[in-house]
């Protein structure tokens, strides 16, 4: 430690980044930023070139506009609920302070909902769905991979439903719901449980198929070893099988996410259940001059947090898994 910290003294240009680091630096910088910056030209230019019902297709600049707009209006929605809440407290104390034994309520707040509202309650049902989903398919993936007859009774089951779109299930789904969840006082809205059930029936087979692969394709050297220890069951399931599958399991469960989200849209959408495809579906309806742009915002946005979602399960496998090089590809 000394040793270098002596070298670094007397050498500090060795602190400096090489050339190669530095023109490496620039390229993973610049070329992003010279595609972003090219995307905004085509789109700019484009876009006056397109006449819809509803005037000129929104620019980069209007849908900017929008942007900005959608924000205000969200804290103004958040300010209205404050004032509302605020003036029921005060009626509230004058209540009681004529008649200390009277019965005083607080009513919810039941304003609109505003996009960011809308972008939190697709957030949730997705990742509901998801981590549901992922809690039938792991094991699920597991089973089918150690044992041949389970696979032979679940492949055909598989590739059956694999395939559904989201619009077929969303019927069934609704129905299902509506005849099974009868309540007094329910836990969950319909709307959103309709929605949560139709993404886990439409993304848990990527994770089934990739982890019952990637179980199925362990080592035969890591096999063979565990046969030498003569381990257990569930100390082979765990130390042997579920550290080999963890790279093909992490593909699985990333595919099921982007599916679970774009599925998510479309049956709020169809459904008109809370969440941004419902937000797409009622500015589309409104028809008015905002409403194209304000359209492109929710599409960047379903775009950006589809990007997002798909990092985090890159970081979550880059911390659990022996691939960390996963980040990379």
């Amino acid at each position: 430690m000394i040793a270098t910290l002596t070298s670094l003294r007397q050498n500090p240009a060795s602190l400096m980044p090489s050339a190669a680091q530095v023109a490496q630096f620039a390229k993973g910088l610049m070329l992003p930023l010279i595609g972003i910056v090219l995307f905004l030209f085509i789109w700019h230019n484009v876009a006056q070139l397109i006449d819809t019902s509803l005037g000129k297709f929104p620019g980069p600049t209007q849908v900017w506009e929008q942007s900005t707009n959608l924000i205000a209006e969200h804290n103004e929605e958040r300010q209205r609920a404050v004032e509302f809440y605020e003036r029921q407290e005060a009626r509230n104390a004058e209540t009681l302070a004529a008649d200390p034994s009277a019965e005083v309520t607080i009513r919810p707040y039941t304003g609109k909902r505003t996009f960011l509202d809308q972008i939190f309650t697709s957030l949730y049902t997705v990742m509901a769905g998801f981590i549901l989903a992922s809690m039938i398919a792991v094991p699920l993936g597991i089973l089918i991979g150690l044992n041949e007859a389970v696979y032979a009774a679940f492949n055909p089951l598989i590739q059956l439903f694999k395939p559904v779109s989201p619009l077929a299930w969303l019927p069934l789904v609704t129905m299902v719901v509506s005849a099974v969840y009868v309540t007094n006082d329910p836990l969950f809205s319909k709307s959103f449980l309709n929605s949560m059930f139709t993404v886990l029936l439409c993304c848990l087979w990527p994770t089934v198929v990739n982890t019952a692969v990637g179980v199925a394709n362990v080592s035969k050297d890591l096999l063979n070893v565990s046969k030498v220890l003569s381990l257990p069951p569930l100390t082979h399931t765990f130390k042997i099988v579920l550290p080999s599958a963890l790279p093909l399991m992490f593909t699985g469960l990333r595919l099921s996410l982007g599916i679970a989200w774009m599925v998510l849209i479309a049956a709020e959408m169809l459904a008109q259940n809370p969440g941004l495809g419902k937000f797409v579906w009622d500015e589309f309806q409104n028809g008015s001059s905002n409403s194209l742009s304000r359209i492109m915002v929710a599409v960047l946005a379903i775009g950006f947090i589809g990007f997002l979602l798909d990092r985090s399960m890159l970081f979550l496998q880059r911390w659990v898994s022996w691939d960390k090089n996963a980040v990379l590809r």
